[in-house]
């Protein structure tokens, strides 16, 4: 039995009872019922690998979106890494506000602490790149004490 391209009622006659629509040929595949979606469709949004390397992109925003988004907040996988992405840019925030007051605070030290910050800065930015990596290859890779508590919050 086929159904009709424009109405969707089932006939095994050559027009549609219902809309007076040609029906299909007897080689031809069928169409779908009416309210299916093409298959195309069903499938739709991201890869747990690049939702997880997406989680690094921005940080502490899209950490945040991604434990929020309805189905990349049930895959433990994604909730590690947004949890991860989060916990490492509060840590990256907090070391930077200290070497700040530091730096402000012992002004006279200020030239011996440039190598330091140029040091952890450059430091951040490939560990940054290397968690992104990591996740896009589908390796659930845990940064010391900050790991272990995001494997904890999304379930692993």
């Amino acid at each position: 039995m086929a159904y009709c391209p424009q109405c969707g009622t089932a006939s095994s006659d050559r027009f549609c009872p219902n809309c007076g629509a040609a029906m299909p040929t007897q080689g031809a595949a069928p169409p779908p019922p009416p309210g299916a979606q093409p298959a195309s469709a069903q499938g739709a949004g991201l890869t747990e690998n690049v939702a997880g390397a997406l989680c690094y992109i921005l940080g502490l925003l899209t950490g945040v979106l991604f434990l929020v988004l309805a189905p990349y907040n049930q895959n433990p996988r994604v909730k590690f890494h947004a949890w991860q992405s989060i916990l490492f840019n509060v840590a990256w925030i907090a070391i930077w506000i200290v070497l700040g007051i530091v730096s402000t605070v012992m002004s006279v030290f200020a030239l011996i602490l440039i190598p330091i910050h140029l040091l952890l800065g450059l430091g951040g930015f490939i560990l940054w790149l290397f968690l992104m990596w990591k996740a896009y290859n589908n390796v659930l890779w845990e940064i010391p004490i900050i790991g272990p508590f995001a494997k904890q919050q999304s379930g692993l």
